[in-house]
């Protein structure tokens, strides 16, 4: 018990030690309060309005018939279509999309009308950008709307034709309707953000907490291998807990920034219990913090903190599963996304948070979460034992010379 005690009291000298570093360094208080705090609004300012409506398209309608200018206001009347010309013929409309005027052309061939008259099938051929994917996902999704109320317009009249009265149709045999789970404004803010919030929240850990390895290493250098900050003489267990609780409390207030209000504010899905996904947050937190203290071993001074960290931001990003999807990677890439807290912390937010899952339908994620903090844990104890030896190897190095 007294062992336990002495663990207790020296974890509790570290956390105060931390969190005196902490808010009395310009540069972490930018990556644990400024990041968290500023960059999603940026991001979703940027998002905003989450869907593309009014695209700028040509028509070239070499048909002209009823059936061809009804086909035009059909496209006219969705909200995703603005017609911006009329052109004769293919090279005008490419022109215009050359100058970036138009992003989408329609083409309507001579026979369309004619076709439809015959019953026959009429086509009509529609061509699209491919620069920017939320334009041509509203244009594919547009083209589908009025596609289908052409049918229903077409199968009408001709049942009327061969002598059945419009009351005695029922409709489409088939009718389609879509339901975006999760993001019912089907706008890329609501499908990228809660997922981000997360990957935002761990890198700005990393980087914090990189910087303050890096800012003990550079002190180690000019004391002959002693950090006079760090706590002396205590287990390196009691200096890894004590530092990840000081980060873990200083990020209470982010957590919930990021989590709840970013989503709140902006009106992304939050149909989950605050409560659960709060709790669920708990293991990403620590591991987080037990994983930058790992990395330390990669970090020299304060500069390469950004070396180590800023460059796996899009890397994690992938991983996580938000924009590829993680059943598609390779099996390789699947185990290495397993020991990134992002990967499990995005997953399990989501179906909470954007899905109205609970907490229980998410214990894989929450147990694999904790799983990389006890990992964690034990790999930034052995680091930090690596960084005392090496540190102490030099300074009696040094001090030999010095004698000789």
């Amino acid at each position: 018990m007294k062992a336990i005690y002495n663990w207790m009291m020296a974890a509790a000298r570290v956390f105060a030690r931390e969190w005196y570093l902490i808010v009395h360094d310009p540069g972490i208080i930018m990556f644990f309060v400024v990041l968290p705090l500023m960059y999603p609004v940026v991001y979703s300012l940027i998002y905003n309005p989450e869907v593309v409506r009014e695209l700028p398209i040509a028509v070239i309608d070499h048909d002209r018939t009823a059936a061809s200018r009804q086909l035009v206001r059909d496209v006219a009347a969705a909200p995703a279509f603005e017609i911006y010309d009329y052109t004769p013929d293919l090279p005008a409309a490419k022109r215009l999309m050359a100058e970036n005027k138009v992003f989408g052309i329609l083409e309507i061939p001579d026979d369309y009308g004619k076709r439809i008259g015959r019953m026959e099938t009429g086509t009509a051929t529609f061509y699209s950008q491919m620069d920017l994917l939320i334009r041509y996902r509203a244009f594919m999704s547009a083209i589908s709307d009025v596609q289908l109320k052409a049918i229903g317009d077409i199968t009408a009249d001709r049942a009327a034709m061969l002598g059945v009265l419009g009351s005695e149709l029922s409709g489409m045999p088939i009718n389609e309707q879509s339901n975006m789970l999760g993001d019912v404004e089907q706008g890329f803010a609501s499908f990228i953000m809660p997922g981000m919030v997360i990957l935002i929240l761990q890198q700005s850990m990393l980087l914090g907490i990189c910087m303050l390895g890096g800012t003990s290493r550079e002190r180690r250098r000019r004391n002959g291998g002693r950090d006079p900050w760090m706590i002396q003489h205590i287990p390196a267990s009691a200096t890894i807990w004590g530092r990840t609780f000081a980060y873990s409390i200083f990020y209470i207030v982010p957590t919930m920034w990021l989590l709840r209000y970013i989503c709140v504010i902006f009106d992304f899905p939050h149909i989950g219990s605050p409560l659960e996904y709060m709790v669920f947050a708990v293991p990403f937190v620590l591991s987080s913090g037990f994983m930058g203290q790992a990395l330390n071993y990669f970090v020299t001074d304060r500069e390469s903190s950004f070396v180590v960290v800023v460059f796996t931001s899009v890397i994690f990003l992938f991983l996580s599963g938000l924009t590829w999807p993680m059943y598609a990677m390779p099996d390789m890439w699947q185990w290495v996304s397993h020991l990134i807290p992002s990967s499990w912390g995005v997953r399990g937010f989501i179906h909470i948070n954007s899905n109205g899952g609970s907490l229980y339908e998410n214990l894989d994620s929450y147990a694999w979460l904790w799983c990389l903090t006890v990992f964690y844990s034990i790999l930034a104890v052995w680091v930090l034992r690596i960084i005392n030896r090496r540190a102490l190897r030099a300074h009696r190095s040094a001090s030999s010379i010095s004698n000789f």
